[in-house]
């Protein structure tokens, strides 16, 4: 489920199909983001889950898996 909303995330930030993300899928390589867009995609999943993501957190998101991970810690 988390996958899922935040596939829309990305997509929306990165005017992307969903269906190209997958959660190999590794946002500075594959998606082409700089860092304006993984702060948007960021705040985004915070707003999305209402989470908090530290900053040193935030730096370990490399992959869309990473930010799945992150999203399941926060809401444990």
């Amino acid at each position: 489920m988390e996958f899922e909303k935040l596939q829309k995330i990305i997509g929306e930030v990165l005017n992307i199909e969903t269906e190209e993300i997958t959660m190999e899928t590794t946002f500075i390589d594959d998606l082409g983001a700089d860092s304006l867009d993984i702060y948007q995609i960021i705040m985004g999943i915070e707003e999305e889950f209402d989470i908090e993501i530290p900053n040193e957190e935030a730096e370990n998101i490399v992959t869309v898996a990473d930010a799945v991970e992150q999203i399941k810690n926060a809401l444990e």
